[in-house]
């Protein structure tokens, strides 16, 4: 983390300062070298593959100005994670890149490390090293994740085949209701939402739950995976897609949770945004028929939650969406798209 330019107001001290202070006691992996180098030393364990995902997250496109430190660095770990997770790898190592205006506050930075701290205790990884730049705007953060996963049993987009059931974990649509509810509060009335409700909801925008703990259920039976990070219909697409495969999407089949019930029995027109905005951070598996029962059996004993929600199909490519009735859903959009 001591690559690039020291350019910190001078109340942080140098880089160097803030590294040692705010980022070396992330760094509990001995590879680091507490972070005092320009690179880590790691030694994946024999009959490994390593996975490498990296993601950025911005102020003002992946969270709020307003939004607490603690839940940007959850954040930017987790949509790391998640992708990790979709491949069926466990959590290894993480870099931090951060891009930060020169007036940042050392209580932001702590709150920030706090984060970041807790979600990295919880999936037992560890900080390895990074970089930190000053920034004209707003704030920027990058974070590279690396996972373990046993030689030749990484799950990958391309590999669903038709007749597999594609199940999602989870419940999708609560982060976008979040999202809505931090810029216009006043929607907890109009939707009829208690204020447990509202908690859960900005709470899964903010901090989004990496589903770790089901990659090995991943690995073990799914043939293709992804993580919904851009939207339920449109993270299905990018899987359909790489393997040559449709499906029809039957919304009465996706798994809401009691708040995004309140809130489409109040507005039914929210469906199409639920199922198209993104920051889920659930996963989509498609396990071969074969392996049906004994998934199912294994999510029941572990009280995981997977729903069945299509069934993939050969011929074309197209994911079609059908509601209630079986009518085609009208869709302005598949999933999120930052250009």
């Amino acid at each position: 983390m001591v690559d690039g330019v020291a350019h910190v107001d001078e109340k942080h001290g140098d880089e160097f300062d803030l590294i040692a202070s705010v980022f070396a006691p992330l760094a509990k992996d001995s590879g680091a070298l507490g972070l005092r180098d320009d690179a880590a030393v790691l030694r994946p364990p024999e009959g490994h593959e390593l996975l490498v995902s990296c993601d950025a997250i911005n102020e003002g496109e992946h969270f709020l100005k307003d939004d607490p430190a603690d839940s940007i660095g959850h954040k930017a770990l987790a949509v790391t994670l998640s992708d990790l997770a979709a491949k069926g790898a466990r959590p290894y190592a993480y870099l931090l890149s951060l891009s930060l205006p020169r007036d940042i506050s050392p209580d932001w930075l702590k709150g920030l490390a706090a984060g970041l701290d807790a979600l990295q205790t919880e999936a037992g990884v560890a900080l390895v090293g990074g970089d930190t730049t000053a920034s004209q705007g707003g704030i920027s953060i990058v974070v590279t994740g690396l996972g373990l996963v046993p030689q030749g049993h990484a799950v990958l987009r391309l590999g669903a085949k038709p007749g597999d059931r594609l199940y999602v974990s989870g419940t999708i649509g609560d982060a976008h209701l979040g999202l809505r509810l931090l810029q216009d509060p006043t929607l907890a009335e109009t939707w009829g939402l208690s204020g447990e409700d509202v908690v859960f909801l900005v709470e899964r925008y903010r901090r989004p739950s990496p589903r770790f703990d089901l990659a090995l259920l991943v690995q073990n039976f799914a043939q293709a995976s992804i993580d919904v990070s851009d939207g339920l219909v449109g993270d299905i697409d990018k899987l359909c897609q790489v393997s040559h495969v449709g499906t029809t999407l039957m919304t009465q089949n996706i798994p809401f949770s009691p708040a995004a019930r309140k809130a489409l029995a109040c507005e039914p027109g929210l469906l199409p945004s639920l199922i198209t905005a993104g920051d889920d951070y659930e996963l989509v598996a498609a396990v071969p028929e074969r392996c049906v029962a004994a998934f199912e059996a294994e999510v029941e004993a572990k009280q995981l939650r997977f729903a069945s929600i299509a069934e993939v199909g050969g011929g074309d490519l197209q994911v079609r969406v059908l509601d209630a009735k079986g009518e085609k859903l009208a869709l302005s959009h598949r999933g999120f798209s930052h250009f």
